[in-house]
């Protein structure tokens, strides 16, 4: 009787057994492991790699600390000002011309259909926050024709918000949302960019931000300033800075920030050699001084105006023309007539005169010195390197408002 009844508590003791085993074989393996299970698991499995001493708490924290520079610190004065954005956007697409005798034939329900088509277009970006109150820096090609706007801040939090002001030109678009002491970025000193310095781009690739709740970062460096990109659709892009730091799809309207966590511009398009459309080297970004004068005139008049008024034509100089007025190069562009009592008459620009260059930059043809005028405004001043006579010389040039 007492055999018995030892097998049968064995027999009873077995699958608890086997099943407490069970039990923690799984607990302990479901999810992802502790840093102290992780560093236990893989000290059994490869003791030779596990330092023999272990460092103290302390020695930790100082070693945590010397990894955090002045990229880590820029990054994390930057990252909460860094929004994704979602838009609605409305568009239409023209319809085709039908002679007036199909349209009778088959009926106007039956040819509405090849009439102007209206459809939704889902598209995201990036932006940045520059003041506590909620306004938000990003791209016209992003939000500049947005019906609606969403823009998602770091830790998830979605706003709706509305469209301040839109430039096609310069590709800047100003949004705003309802909000106070919002955490917000510095726009710097684009003047001040050292080319070779640390670059840093914050965004939403690719829809990156919605996944994670906060921005996505690539580091880089400055690979040039100045870069004149020249149209691309409305946008005249002048003035570029140009990085290495990864920027793709989503990162439009993100900011370009230095190691003093400042934004020095907004990333805006990249180079793909027509081999991709991302990333393959090379991103630009508008400098930071162009994005402070056109959001501010966005903020005061929801528009940057532009109809300037030189008071002269000009022509292009070709080598006939440069060889007549003893020009060593062919360059510049030559006034052809100068309107009585307009700016040019003003500041005695005369015909036969040649602009060499506007600002310090030099003019090779008619479109560039529009492009160079498109950051200007009425009553501004710009300086023009003049060949007169065989000899040159410096006129300023005060832009009129077009009447």
């Amino acid at each position: 009787m007492k055999k018995d009844l030892v097998r049968l508590l064995i027999v009873l003791a077995v699958p608890l057994i086997v099943g407490i085993g069970i039990g923690y074989s799984l607990k302990t393996s479901g999810g992802t492991p502790s840093a102290a299970e992780a560093d236990e698991a893989f000290g059994k499995a490869f003791p030779a790699s596990v330092r023999v001493q272990d460092k103290s708490g302390s020695a930790q924290d100082q070693e945590t600390s010397s990894r955090r520079n002045a990229i880590t610190r820029a990054i994390a004065k930057v990252s909460p000002a860094t929004v994704g954005i979602n838009v609605t956007e409305v568009r239409e697409q023209p319809g085709i011309v039908v002679d007036p005798w199909i349209r009778r034939f088959f009926g106007d329900d039956f040819m509405r259909q090849f009439g102007p088509q209206r459809y939704t277009v889902q598209s995201l970006g990036s932006g940045v926050i520059i003041s506590a109150d909620g306004y938000i820096v990003t791209n016209f090609h992003v939000a500049g024709n947005a019906k609606e706007i969403t823009v998602t801040l770091v830790g998830g939090k979605k706003m709706s918000a509305k469209l301040i002001g839109a430039d096609p030109i310069s590709d800047i678009a100003l949004v705003k949302v309802d909000g106070t002491d919002l955490p917000f970025a510095t726009l710097g000193n684009s003047e001040d960019i050292v080319i070779g310095e640390w670059a840093i781009a914050l965004g939403n690739p690719f829809g990156l931000f919605e996944i994670n709740d906060k921005p996505t970062v690539t580091v880089g460096v400055i690979s040039s300033t100045g870069m004149n990109l020249g149209h691309q659709g409305n946008a005249v892009y002048r003035d570029m800075i140009e990085t290495d730091a990864a920027i793709n799809g989503g990162n439009s309207g993100g900011p370009l920030v230095n190691s003093n966590g400042e934004v020095i511009g907004i990333n805006t398009l990249i180079f793909t050699g027509g081999v991709s459309q991302a990333f393959v080297g090379y991103g630009f970004a508008i400098p930071a001084n162009k994005v402070k004068k056109v959001v501010a005139d966005l903020r005061k008049n929801g528009q940057v105006t532009r109809d300037i008024f030189t008071g002269f034509e000009a022509q292009e100089v070709d080598a006939r023309v440069a060889r007549y007025f003893g020009l060593s190069q062919v360059s510049g562009i030559i006034v052809s007539d100068v309107y009585k009592n307009g700016p040019a008459e003003k500041a005695d620009l005369r015909v036969g005169d040649i602009i060499l260059s506007v600002n310090g930059e030099p003019i090779n043809s008619a479109e560039e010195f529009v492009s160079i005028l498109s950051d200007s405004s009425p009553g501004d001043t710009v300086k023009l390197k003049v060949f007169r006579e065989r000899k040159t010389m410096e006129i300023q040039l005060k832009l009129a408002k077009k009447t």
